[in-house]
């Protein structure tokens, strides 16, 4: 767009050679010239900062990055305008709020008191807001499809009975009211672990990572309700935070949205286990699956208990009849066990004298055999002991003393075997076969110890 020239007349005092202005008529010279130059006004568009209410009045700055820098621009709404643009920002479900990419509509104006440049700001484009919404998330669901993160968390499984709640929401809020309200009323013993935290705002998207990660270490509990009212579509706009839709992906506890919002789905809604409506929904959807629960479990009970009475009924009756089967064969058995031991008795008559008479001819023949035995046996322990008492005679000191051997002890009374026993000076007493001889060690003479090293041949 070209930029208008300023342009403040041809006059020149005949003393000056440049005119010259006061600052107010400067002021109202580059109004004068901003309002020919944008008459129609102009279309800005940037990022909301700095946002700040001041009575009916509303301002904040339009910032942009610019070559490493930021640009940026001073917007005035006042009150009338904003009260005009109210109506459309209902209808698109936009509020105004820091990081908000907007197009803005307005007239140039400089302002003396202050000495800056602002836009009085007339109009918005609500299509170009929702449109960098759309794109933003896009791009987010894009990278999310790409590492498969959409259905990590779906993959958890989910209690039959979650009765260990932990719940993320702002405590006070209509949402947490409606929650545990619905909670309450149920007569379902639920526990809730409450993380009180924003759910919107510029704190909201931290603070929602960081309760959803702490009550994920918790340990104990079965789902993470994630809560809060309905609101303007930027608003909501938190829950499309990339980094929330991350940290509930990662969550080992299954995630459960509630977040308000009618139409639309936001990216936690996309990741989350379950995506609900409304945070009474989701205390709904955790009722009815704990009362669906105790449903089946009394179902269950109550056939078990039929099961249990037809069973019996049928084994009483089974065992009647089991019993009177075992009674007529027991009384069956009893008289042919009378009748076989009666035939017993008669040939254990007939055989007795019999098998008697065997075992007296029997006892007679090894009583015959026992009085032989012993006298062979003592004979033959006679010849062995003269065997041993020669063996031991021939290894009597006394024979080896007859043959020319001695014993030979030191002072101690130990026997010398070795040279290594005495030494030079030692008292010995030597035993022969006839006394004793005593003697004095005046030296001691090893034998020479055969060499350990072998001659190698070729």
């Amino acid at each position: 767009m070209s930029q208008p020239a300023f342009d403040f007349g041809d006059d020149v005092p005949a003393d000056f050679a440049d005119p010259t202005y006061t600052v107010g008529e400067l002021a109202t010279a580059i109004n004068e010239q901003l309002r020919r130059g944008f008459g129609d006004g102009v279309w800005v568009r940037g990022e909301i900062s700095g946002l700040q209410q001041r009575g009916p009045h509303t301002y904040f700055s339009l910032v942009e990055d610019d070559d490493g820098g930021k640009a940026v621009l001073n917007v005035q709404l006042f009150a009338p305008t904003k009260a005009r643009l109210a109506p459309m920002l209902r209808k698109f479900r936009l509020e105004l709020r820091n990081g908000m990419k907007v197009r803005i509509h307005g007239h140039l104006d400089f302002w003396a008191q202050g000495g800056r440049l602002g836009l009085k700001m007339a109009s918005l484009d609500p299509k170009y807001t929702i449109g960098a919404i759309a794109q933003s998330r896009d791009e987010i669901m894009r990278r999310l499809v790409a590492e498969g993160l959409l259905d990590t968390n779906k993959a958890l499984s989910l209690s039959p009975i979650p009765l260990r709640i932990g719940v993320v929401t702002s405590v006070g809020t209509a949402a947490w009211h409606d929650f545990r309200t619905e909670i309450e009323h149920s007569g379902v013993g639920f526990n809730l672990t409450v993380a009180d935290t924003r759910v919107q705002g510029d704190l909201a998207e931290n603070m929602v990572t960081k309760a959803i990660h702490g009550l994920g270490l918790h340990g104990g509990l079965d789902a993470i309700v994630v809560i809060r009212g309905g609101g303007a579509r930027n608003e909501l706009a938190v829950f499309d935070s990339e980094k929330i839709a991350r940290i509930i992906a990662a969550s080992p506890v299954p995630v459960l949205t509630g977040l308000g919002h009618e139409v639309d789905r936001s990216v936690a809604d996309e990741v989350a286990h379950t995506a609900l409506k409304t945070p009474t929904a989701c205390a709904g959807e955790l009722i009815a699956r704990a009362t669906q629960y105790a449903a089946d479990t009394e179902q269950r009970f109550a056939a078990i208990c039929r099961r249990s009475s037809t069973v019996l009924a049928e084994s009483g009756t089974e065992l009647s009849d089991t019993a009177h089967r075992i009674a007529r064969r027991t009384h069956a058995a009893i008289e042919r066990s009378d009748e076989r031991l009666r035939m017993r008795i008669d040939r254990l008559g007939r055989d007795a004298p019999r098998v008697l008479a065997r075992s007296t001819e029997h006892l007679d023949r090894a009583a015959q055999r026992l009085r032989a035995r012993p006298a062979a046996l003592l004979a033959q322990s006679v010849q062995q002991l003269d065997v041993l008492g020669a063996r031991i005679g021939a290894l009597d000191p006394a024979v080896q003393l007859a043959r020319g051997w001695t014993i030979t002890r030191n002072a101690d009374g130990t026997i010398v075997r070795r040279t290594a026993d005495v030494a030079a000076g030692d008292a010995l007493a030597t035993e022969l076969l006839d006394g004793s001889i005593t003697s004095v060690v005046s030296d001691v003479t090893a034998a020479p110890q055969p060499s350990s090293t072998t001659e190698q041949k070729d």
